[in-house]
């Protein structure tokens, strides 16, 4: 009888300890790998301290993190012919999304491209760490983009979107801004930033098939007080012990466009939505109005 009062007090011992650690995010995830993006000068740098966090508290979680910084690397942010190592097909019109596809399966991209491929290959979650510059990534980020997404690598035009190559692996935004988040809303004088966000989150990532999880925006850190600063960041590590759990955004499956008909959607999807109150995401809007908070929020 004791025995058996010993073995139920440990059970129950166990099962708050694992409650306990599980609303504190402190499960260690073995085999998780993670590849930061990060694009800022200075080590001293809100978007810095955004990186280190990340860093951090996915290690303590027992994840693999990688950091591509992309300044310290001196990255090239132009995609050129200098990106194959080999001989090109058609040197007199070159184009690059076929001469890099022809590369990346003859193993002749240039080394920084390749190791780029590498990381993205091995990572199961991606954050993009940046400050917006002109409503989208710094060009030495776009330059990653442009250069380390190739296709046949990254995508694949016979298998986009929610079929894609990276169906298989998270990626998010993390990012600073000028202004204010009233400025970012729909009345505000920068306009709605899921609008703003929606050629990033699927024109991009969700295009490679990425399960895109909700951006984390640091609004207007530069005007705000040190307090703020760190109640942000502090959000942020709060968010991280649960980050790889989350739920992606919701985007337009695949499936709902006819392939036969220059990728439209299929009239059944539309009569579906005719009578709702909001469109089905940010573009495919069907002239309603936007999906509040779409491309912020998971789950809506």
């Amino acid at each position: 009888m004791q025995h058996l009062e010993h073995v139920l007090r440990h059970q129950r011992l166990c099962l708050l300890f694992y409650r306990r650690h599980q609303e504190l995010g402190l499960f260690v995830r073995m085999g998780k790998n993670v590849l930061v993006v990060y694009a800022h000068q200075s080590a001293g740098s809100f978007n810095a301290a955004a990186k280190d966090a990340a860093v951090e508290l996915l290690t303590a979680q027992g994840c693999t993190v990688e950091v591509s910084d992309l300044y310290a690397m001196n990255f090239k942010a132009t995609a050129t012919a200098e990106d194959i190592t080999g001989d090109v097909k058609n040197a007199e019109h070159f184009c690059y999304g076929d001469e890099t596809k022809l590369a990346f399966e003859g193993k002749v991209l240039s080394a920084d491209i390749a190791e780029e491929q590498r990381k993205l290959s091995e990572a199961d979650l991606v954050i993009f760490q940046f400050p917006m510059y002109w409503s989208t990534v710094p060009a030495i980020m776009k330059g990653w983009f442009d250069r380390v997404l190739t296709l046949g690598f990254a995508y694949s035009e016979e298998k986009p979107y929610s079929r894609g190559v990276f169906k298989d692996k998270k990626a998010m935004l993390s990012f600073t801004t000028g202004s204010h988040e009233a400025m970012f809303r729909v009345t505000g004088i920068n306009g709605d930033m899921n609008v703003t966000l929606w050629p990033l989150q699927n024109g991009v990532l969700h295009y490679c098939g990425f399960q895109v999880l909700a951006p984390q925006i640091f609004w207007a850190p530069a005007h705000v007080s040190s307090e703020a600063r760190g109640s942000m960041l502090e959000a942020w590590r709060a968010r991280l012990r649960g980050l790889l759990g989350e739920e992606p955004l919701s985007f337009t499956p695949l499936d709902c466009f006819d392939t036969e008909k220059g990728f439209q959607l299929k009239p059944e999807v539309q009569e579906q939505h005719a009578t709702k109150e909001f469109g089905l995401t940010v573009g495919h809007h069907l002239g309603k109005p936007l999906p509040p908070n779409s491309q912020m929020k998971a789950g809506v």
